[in-house]
């Protein structure tokens, strides 16, 4: 299992959100890309980066600084927030960045995504975010109807490389991984998962570690990393061992 340092870009600052709620702001660093050099430096294997304000917007909004980051940090990055055309893909992709993580279009556009899986393939990643069990869009300011599992089954057989499962309700709450709800996912589609939103501590990386029936791609860990409740050394070792 993959430890994935978050860094949420908003106003080319690195912060984190409260629930993915845009007036529950945390200021960690104003420069990110020296936050991606301390994972870096601390053994991060891929990086997981969010434009928040593109997410919204539903186009790029903090290219400079995400481009800063992939070139100049030796480190894979996966990319998500605002990427909503193939255009958009192809110039983040041809900057530097690993993957791209497609949410909004995943739930409203799902030609758009099949597409995108062919020509690029083993370099989409689904952003699946729930919300009390439905999907969440638009930089999580929109429910919709739809059900997570339902949806990625859509994507089976399209190339996908995983699908980042967020539970909204526990992103940046340091309340624990939704475990039963991400395995649920594992368990229902051959697509690598990738756990997200609530890790709290390092007894969730064990819990994730201790599932026996399914396997997780990896776990992306936000404000445990910054509030020091997790050091990344320590569960990138852990993370290791099974």
């Amino acid at each position: 299992m993959i430890i994935i340092p978050a860094i949420d870009i908003k106003d080319g600052k690195c912060v984190r959100l409260a629930q993915g709620k845009f007036d529950h702001v945390t200021k960690y660093a104003d420069n990110p890309v020296d936050v991606a050099l301390k994972w870096k430096d601390q053994g991060a294997e891929v990086l997981h980066i969010v434009d928040l304000d593109g997410s919204v917007v539903g186009k790029p909004r903090n290219v400079d600084t995400i481009l800063e980051i992939a070139q100049t940090v030796d480190v894979p990055v996966q990319l998500g927030g605002g990427i909503r055309n193939m255009e958009t893909i192809a110039f983040y992709l041809g900057n530097g960045v690993s993957s791209v993580i497609l949410g909004t279009a995943a739930v409203y556009d799902k030609e758009f995504v099949r597409k995108a899986g062919k020509k690029y393939p083993e370099k989409i990643i689904l952003g699946l975010d729930a919300l009390e069990g439905k999907l969440g869009t638009s930089g999580w300011t929109q429910k919709t109807k739809q059900d997570p599992i339902e949806l990625a089954k859509d994507y089976e057989n399209c190339n996908i490389k995983a699908i980042v499962y967020t539970d909204i309700n526990r992103d940046g709450m340091s309340t624990g991984v939704n475990i039963e709800a991400t395995k649920a996912m594992a368990k229902a589609v051959s697509i690598p998962v990738i756990a997200s939103g609530g890790v709290a501590s390092m007894a969730d990386i064990e819990n994730l570690m201790a599932v026996d029936d399914c396997e997780f791609y990896g776990v992306i860990i936000g404000r445990a990393l910054y509030n020091g409740a997790i050091a990344l050394e320590e569960a990138i070792g852990r993370s290791k061992k099974r």
